[in-house]
């Protein structure tokens, strides 16, 4: 059987996995029986939850004689990652480019990444059936890309597709009509994208790009096998990172059919496959037959360009909520994400219980952040930073591609915003009511910017960017919060009594009767300046008749807070205090004279320089 191996590549929501449940409901890999949710390639919990891809995976289906392996990756910019590392197990990529909103800032990276590998592009117009769809100008966007990104005149020579994803239809015209099926995408795909280059006659060499784990066999190296063939119970050559060697008995050995996995016997060149049998397998490592030990080149992937400290908890209530709390279990935890997601780095300062751990963005480690809280971690996160590098003897900072899309209306506050932070307008553009922004700025200006943006769009503003380039440092001050927060001066139970004599003060966080300790952040204030407040204090009662008549407290409804927007939230100054079961901001310094003593130092200090 002659093998196709694709990967779908898009910005996040143009419909990469909703166009693969069209492909394998159409196909004779799923049982009659068998039910397929929609989005079925989101297997994880939050994946679900969010509606977006965190995790690159793989399928495959059978298709008039043909196996077509396809790997639906993530959409997202902070998810990179995911899509560089998969590009040496497929041939092709399937470029999926929504019909309304055209090309975007993560189009442009993972096509880049496309180009930069040689593999064949096909470009699918999704979401033709969408009100106000463009596919004949998008058509003209994608090709200007193309030139802009200095793609070849064979990488220029793709074909085109016209497809809704949701319906499960695919046309080679803009249009689709009842009746369409995914047959033209899956010939093209058989037509367009050459059969993998491979020596199945020649010594086994095999490089996992992604990683799996099950509690029978343990962990799972997953990728393409680039020449001759492996077989179950065969002893092979592992060729370490480090240029070690390590031999090892290939246990089990699986296939992909579906959303299946099939435990087989043997495989050969081209097909992409499971093993296990080597507890540590690694992304990137080259297993060979042994005596003929020829690694593969390493998987290069982009350095990380923000990061936060993580430590253990030093709040008064550590230890109640999780099961892991000590600096061993998350310096275990730590370590062993490392070895999955390659686009993230960890460090430990010193012998301290703190670690620097580097990533893509914000949400990429707050992804992090929220399996962990959900596997038992108890722990604490700092304000996000961007890694200062230094070339050529200049301190450089990293710089993205913004994209707003906003109401007209809208346009003079968002780009005000953007222009404080040090965005430079390139493009602007208008649609209907909607308004298209592109700026370059620096990535120091994103940090804590969406709280800001959103109220200045009234929620009706969207924001996408990626990672540009480095650039020489700018002089701005961003991610500082600008208005101030109230803060716990004392430990215990929150009263109706004391927060409704603090709403005028500001916006409440919390809600009457949870414990509270000194230094924790239980609302925004309305001025600049933090202010301790007391909001454990209860009414006191007498013995003694009052004349006036006592009327029940009647509270606002207090702002709840999330994980990502604590995290957007904080300042330099305060953490994030995370468990399973409760995500608190608070101080650096919990006690209150300590703090104000450290903020006169620093407000002496500043006015001297």
């Amino acid at each position: 059987m002659e093998i196709r191996n694709i990967a779908i590549i898009a910005h996040v929501d143009h419909g990469k996995t909703t166009l693969v449940d069209g492909l394998l409901r159409q196909s004779l890999s799923i049982r009659d029986t068998q039910h397929l949710a929609d989005r079925a390639m989101d297997t994880n919990v939050i994946e679900r939850e969010r509606g977006i891809t965190i995790l690159a995976k793989n399928t495959a289906i059978n298709y008039a004689g043909y196996r077509i392996n396809i790997l639906d990756t993530p959409g997202h910019a902070d998810f990179g990652g995911e899509v560089e590392r998969i590009m040496n197990m497929v041939d092709g990529v399937v470029l999926l480019v929504d019909a309304f909103e055209g090309t975007m800032p993560q189009t442009r990276f993972v096509l880049k990444k496309a180009l930069e590998a040689q593999v064949k592009p096909i470009v699918v117009i999704n979401k033709v059936d969408r009100y106000a769809a463009r596919p004949i100008e998008v058509v003209d966007e994608v090709l200007e890309l193309f030139i802009e990104l200095g793609a070849n005149d064979d990488q220029l020579d793709f074909p085109v597709i016209f497809a809704s994803g949701i319906n499960g239809q695919a046309s080679y015209t803009p249009e689709v009509k009842p009746g369409d099926t995914m047959i033209p995408l899956l010939d093209t795909i058989i037509k367009a994208i050459p059969a993998p280059k491979t020596d199945i006659d020649a010594p086994l060499q095999f490089q996992p790009s992604l990683l799996d784990y099950n509690d029978y066999v343990g962990r799972m190296g997953i990728g393409r096998i680039q020449s001759g063939k492996m077989k179950v119970n065969e002893m092979v050559t592992c060729i370490r990172v480090d240029g070690s060697f390590k031999e090892f008995r290939i246990q089990k050995l699986f296939g992909f059919m579906g959303l299946d996995r099939v435990e087989i016997s043997e495989a050969f060149a081209g097909d992409i496959v499971a093993i296990s049998g080597l507890p540590d397998i690694y992304v990137g490592e080259t297993v060979c037959d042994i005596g003929f030990e020829r690694p593969l080149p390493l998987i290069m992937i982009g350095e990380p360009t923000v990061m936060m400290t993580f430590g253990t908890n030093t709040s008064p209530f550590s230890g109640e909520e999780g099961q892991h709390v000590t600096s061993t279990k998350i310096d275990d935890r730590l370590y062993k994400e490392t070895q999955k997601d390659l686009a993230l780095k960890y460090q430990r300062l010193g012998q301290s219980e703190q670690w620097i751990v580097s990533g893509r963005g914000e949400l990429h480690l707050g992804i992090l952040i929220e399996n962990m809280r959900r596997e038992g971690f108890e722990f604490q996160v700092s304000q996000a930073k961007v890694i200062i590098r230094e070339i050529d003897g200049i301190k450089c900072e990293p710089f993205e591609s913004v994209q707003v899309d906003c109401p007209l209306e809208s346009v003079g506050p968002a780009m005000e915003l953007i222009g404080n932070r040090h965005g430079l307008l390139e493009s602007m553009s208008t649609h209907e009511n909607q308004s298209r922004l592109n700026y370059t700025m620096p990535s120091r200006g994103l940090i804590g910017f969406m709280t800001d943006f959103m109220t200045a769009t009234k929620g009706y503003g969207i924001i996408n960017h990626t990672f540009l380039e480095y650039r020489p440092m700018e002089s701005i001050m961003a991610g500082k919060r600008k208005i101030g927060v109230l803060v716990s001066m004392e430990e215990g139970l929150t009263t109706a009594y004391a927060i409704g004599g603090l709403e005028e003060r500001g916006t409440m966080f919390i809600e009457p009767r949870v414990r509270v300790y000194e230094g924790m952040i239980i609302g925004e204030s309305n001025r600049e300046a933090d202010l301790a407040v007391n909001v454990v204090k209860e009414k006191q009662q007498t013995n003694t008749r009052s004349s006036v008549k006592d009327f029940t407290t009647v509270l606002k409804r207090p702002r709840k807070m999330t994980l990502d927007m604590c995290l957007d939230y904080i300042n330099e100054d305060e953490l994030v205090e995370i468990t399973p079961k409760s995500i608190r901001m608070r101080k650096m310094l919990l006690n209150t004279s300590e703090r104000k003593k450290w903020d006169s130092r620093r407000l002496r200090q500043s006015e001297e320089n």
